[in-house]
């Protein structure tokens, strides 16, 4: 994959979540994280000791992550290492290259798929899906960034930990890339011509995923601003490639990068938690490290050196176009962007000091930079990018939905509040607001799915990389919270001085201008149809014959599997590895006041995770798009006490946050059984309960919905930004409306947070000064009528201590709750099927095809789970992927039946339809030898068991308890997957026919693709209103 906008420890989650929750299935079931004391050797290390051809340079303690850091040197080669040795499990190793393009070809995101494509020790054509197949990794994946390739890998198991290791060590160092050039042309680009009278045309995975990129207009803000602030440096070039140029670049240029930059003299190791490091550093020195010499790349400190991009004169300005569809408004749809270079990432605190900048800025609601440019018309949404993952960070405040007449005006307005912001000081509770948002979760060190070692390994390189004696600047920032916190209490000015060095007077700035132009995705097209048909014209019959040759020889190097001798090189667990329990479930029934509350008794490092769920099942049919609605509001209107945006500043000081959504849950017991409920959650200090049930009874009882400006406001943001969202996740956006027609829970989810909620919004804005006080109204009533104890069941997250903590005001809660009885509505789903062509302007397609197995009268089994991993990385990945060119496939069979394939950034339509229709036969003749089932069966676990966090703990556990979900329903399941073979594969062949003999079908993407092909669909429409 490629990066340009990394997320980092602190980044800020808006309030406002446009995130639907589609619970057509019961909860997966991770496994706890664990943290233990390790009964492993100690080992100790002391700077200057030398150990395998390594020199420990430095060791110190690191009491904020209960660990200590040990850097080393590999004498031969110069290669860093870092161990952040802690008492955790889930280790993780990662090994990072500086990688720096001085084209847009991208060769470097060619390379980074390219090396996983088998290696000297491991010749297989997919290492990297042979391991997914077959550990139990927690991650593993490769990234391009602008400036490095990093290749992480993360596991529990310490032998599939080595495992992993040892196969992404060959495939950086050793490649098959300089043997196999089909690698290539598979991952990168390559000429496709089945005959010799067929229109030529370009294929590869990376040019068709970038195609995908550059159909967002938020990835196209983001490389032009790159552009636009360092042309003198590496940073104007495109890392992932540009669909234009990735043609251009040769197979001999992509080897020699690989030669030059792919060498452990330019690379940086880093691993984390419990393990025996002398045994990693023997296997590094012994293996691959002592055949290199720093001598072999005598330049590769200049080929790496970034370079500072000099300041300019004078701001930049530029303009440039993205595509829509005819459908599309031209006026009011532009993209303003203002960017500035913030200092460098190697100073700590103006690099955390800026984030918490944009908390007061633009990211909190009512946030005074942004709210002027809402005021005054700049934009629908305003909204910032903060990107410090590179040497010269980079500011953006962004308003989309402008007109480009007002780029003078949107500047001077920032420039404006930025000046008045600087004289008269920036609001104190505001900036501590911001201070608390980020320590909380650097404390809380929450990174959901994501193990913390990967993304500790992933932030070490934000100062790293850029100076070898400061890996651990940004990782170890308690102290320098303490710093920011008494700069905003001594009153220094500190903050606002940061606006005026780098934010007013600072030259080395541009403004962005993207405007929105119908047909540019159809001129471009045919531009580079005419320039391949040029080509072709100018070639002779000899030469058209060796491209049809050479098609036909990559097709058939992507249809011819590995050997078995081949495949048994990739080191694997076995069964007797997988822990045979499922993990159990945290649910101690309690009540207050009436109201359940289900406790979830475990340790969570002193805060308590609270989820008070509310029943909506007396709730009008036709009034469940403004729950959706309703989640989206409360919290950034005004209420009795607070205006919205001391609301909001109030909710950051006191607690870890507080969010509202809308969720979807199926029974377990009952399929015909969907409940919705509105859940409002919050993370706070135990010694802070009382504050969180303050302010959620504040947003939840005293909002003021008759603020019709602030409420358009607050739709219009959420129509941007879904939007943004359907651009890059179509394939989840056809998913829903396919499922929808058939399945209670899709249609609940759609009309909640998905395409149907999106276009009732849009109705709204469309006819607003008509439906402004319905919808305030609707607002009331729901609020009346769900916010009830009869309606209440509340999930809570801590150990006794935490819980005794916040009975009090739990109780004081509850007591408050009308006791009006909730009178279920009736309701009636009644499906509607037809085929939907959703339009864009995006280079690609997302094709989804769906189907219910229970109507069919067929039972859930956890052989589908195998199956999900035998589609993801065998059938689909070599049909749709390897050959199609999609960047990504997917599947998924739910226990209530609701089933779906779905292609993403996918070059075909009818193609890959009929890769779908064929799927049935494929597992009718299913056939592997055992030691390939042990691999799908081990990868299936690997993908149920992934550690949780506490919160994650506790949402498993109530979201089993909410839908009738037990122990033993988990261990039938995992008892049914460790026990699949291929007959009970093949068994499936009958369910999946009857999926897809349903032909519920979807697809989102190139407006010509769908016409072209409107004969698979009832309705074409555009996707965007």
């Amino acid at each position: 994959m490629t990066i340009n906008y990394a997320k980092t420890l602190y980044t800020y989650s808006y309030v406002y979540s446009y995130v639907y929750v589609y619970a057509y299935a019961y909860p997966s079931e991770p496994s706890a994280e664990v943290l233990y004391h390790s009964e492993r050797k100690e080992c100790k290390m002391t700077v200057n000791e030398k150990i395998h051809g390594f020199t420990v340079t430095r060791v110190r303690d690191l009491p904020e992550l209960d660990g200590s850091l040990i850097e080393l040197t590999h004498d031969k080669t110069g290669l860093q290492a870092i161990w952040i040795k802690r008492p955790d499990e889930n280790k993780t190793f990662g090994i990072a290259f500086e990688t720096l393009p001085w084209n847009d070809t991208g060769v470097f995101h060619i390379l980074e798929h390219s090396v996983l494509c088998g290696s000297d020790k491991y010749r297989v054509k997919e290492p990297f899906v042979e391991l997914l197949k077959s550990s139990m990794n927690t991650f593993l994946n490769a990234m391009t960034y602008p400036d490095k390739t990093v290749y992480p890998v993360c596991s529990r198991n310490d032998k599939d930990f080595m495992n992993l290791t040892r196969v992404y060590l060959d495939a950086v160092f050793r490649p098959l890339i300089y043997s196999k050039p089909e690698i290539f042309h598979q991952e990168g680009w390559h000429y496709e011509l089945d005959n010799a009278e067929d229109e030529l045309k370009y294929n590869g995975v990376v040019y068709n995923e970038m195609k995908g990129a550059y159909s967002s207009p938020d990835e196209l803000l983001s490389r032009y601003t790159f552009q636009s602030l360092f042309p003198d440096t590496t940073y104007s070039c495109e890392s992932g490639g540009d669909p234009e140029k990735i043609p251009e670049l040769t197979r001999e240029e992509y080897l020699e990068y690989h030669r030059n930059f792919y060498h452990p003299a330019n690379s940086y190791i880093y691993l984390y938690g419990d393990m025996d490091m002398e045994e990693r550093l023997r296997y590094l020195d012994e293996q691959y490290l002592s055949a290199f010499d720093k001598a072999d790349v005598p330049g590769i400190e200049d080929e790496s050196a970034i370079g500072i991009q000099k300041t300019f004169e004078r701001p930049a300005y530029v303009e440039h176009d993205y595509a829509v569809t005819e459908d599309e408004p031209l006026e009011d749809n532009a993209y303003l962007s203002y960017n500035t270079v913030v200092g460098t990432s190697l100073d700590a605190k103006l690099y955390l000091a800026m984030q918490v900048l944009d908390y007061a800025l633009v990211m909190a609601p009512g946030a005074g930079l942004k709210q002027a440019l809402l005021d005054n018309g700049i934009g629908t949404d305003v909204y910032s990018s903060y990107e410090n993952s590179i040497l010269q960070p980079v500011y953006s405040v962004i308003a989309r939905g402008a007109s480009a007449e007002q780029k003078e005006e949107f500047v001077r307005i920032i420039k404006d509040v930025l000046k008045h912001m600087a004289e008269e000081g920036i609001d104190r509770d505001t900036l501590l607001a911001g201070i608390n948002v980020y320590e909380f979760r650097y404390r809380e060190a929450d990174f959901g799915q994501f193990p913390k070692g990967l993304m500790y390994g992933l932030q070490l390189m934000d100062s790293w990389l850029y100076d070898d004696n400061e890996p651990f600047m940004h990782i170890n920032a308690g102290t320098t919270f303490d710093e920011l916190k008494r700069e905003v209490n001594s009153g220094s000015g500190y903050f606002e001085n940061i606006i005026r060095e780098y934010l007013l007077d600072n030259n080395h700035a541009s403004l962005l201008v993207l405007n929105p132009k119908a047909n540019l995705t159809q001129s471009r097209e045919k531009q580079v149809s005419d320039r391949l048909a040029a080509y072709k014209a100018s070639l002779t019959d000899e030469q058209i014959e060796d491209i049809v040759k050479s098609t036909a020889a990559l097709k058939k190097y992507q249809e011819e599997p590995s050997s078995q001798e081949e495949l048994k090189t990739i080191p694997m667990l076995s069964i007797s590895d997988i822990k045979k329990e499922a993990a159990p479930l945290h649910i101690d029934e309690n009540e207050s006041n009436g109201v359940k509350v289900i406790r979830h008794n475990i340790f969570t490092n002193r805060i308590s995770y609270i989820l008070l769920s509310f029943d909506c099942r007396n709730v009008r049919q036709e009034d469940i798009p403004y729950i959706g609605i309703l989640s989206g509001v409360l919290g950034l209107m005004d209420t009795e006490n607070y205006g919205y945006a001391d609301l909001s500043t109030q909710i950051n000081l006191k607690t870890g946050g507080i969010y509202t959504s809308a969720a979807v849950y199926s029974d377990k017991k009952d399929f015909d059984i969907v409940n919705v409920r509105f859940e409002t959650k919050a993370k706070v200090l135990y010694e802070n309960a009382a504050d969180a049930f303050s302010l959620v009874n504040e947003m939840l009882f005293t909002t003021k919905f008759g603020d019709y400006k602030r409420l358009k406001e607050i739709l219009d943001m959420g129509k941007s930004r879904m939007e943004s969202m359907m651009a890059g996740a179509g394939h989840s956006i056809a998913m829903l409306c396919a499922s929808k027609q058939f399945s209670k829970a899709a249609w609940y989810s759609d009309s909640l947070r998905g395409y149907s909620y999106y276009t009732e919004v849009c109705r709204i804005l469309k006819n607003f000064d008509e439906e402004k006080e319905k919808v305030a109204e609707k607002l009331e009533q729901l609020v009346r009528k769900i916010f009830i104890k009869e309606n209440l069941i509340v999930s809570f997250t801590a150990d006794d201590k935490g819980y005794g903590m916040a009975h009090e005001p739990l109780d004081a809660f509850t007591k408050g709750l009308s006791d009006v009885p909730s009178v279920p509505e009736a309701r009636d789903y009644k499906p509607e099927k037809e085929s939907l062509g959703l339009t864009s302007s995006s280079q690609v397609q997302y094709v989804a095809r769906c189907g219910n197995f229970r109507t069919g009268g067929f039972d859930y089994t956890g052989a589908l789970r195998v199956l999900k991993v035998i589609f993801s990385y065998d059938y689909l990945w070599t049909n749709v992927r390897v050959k199609g060119g999609a960047y990504g496939c997917m599947s998924g069979f739910g226990f209530g039946g609701d089933s779906y394939l779905l292609s993403y950034r996918d070059p075909n339509l009818e193609k890959t339809n009929e890769i779908y229709e064929k799927a049935p036969e494929f597992v009718r003749n299913f056939t592997v030898s055992e030691r390939d089932m042990t691999k799908f069966i081990i990868g299936t676990i690997g993908e149920i068991d992934t550690p949780m966090t506490p919160v994650t703990v506790g949402a498993r556990s109530f979201g089993a308890y909410l839908t009738h979900m037990t122990v033993e329903d988990y261990q039938k399941e995992r008892d049914e997957i460790i026990n699949a073979d291929e007959q009970s594969i093949r068994a499936l062949a009958d369910l999946l026919q009857c999926v897809l003999d349903q032909n519920y079908f979807c697809v989102v993407g190139n407006a010509g693709k769908i016409q072209n092909a409107s004969a698979m669909f009832d309705r074409i429409e555009a996707l965007t209103k």
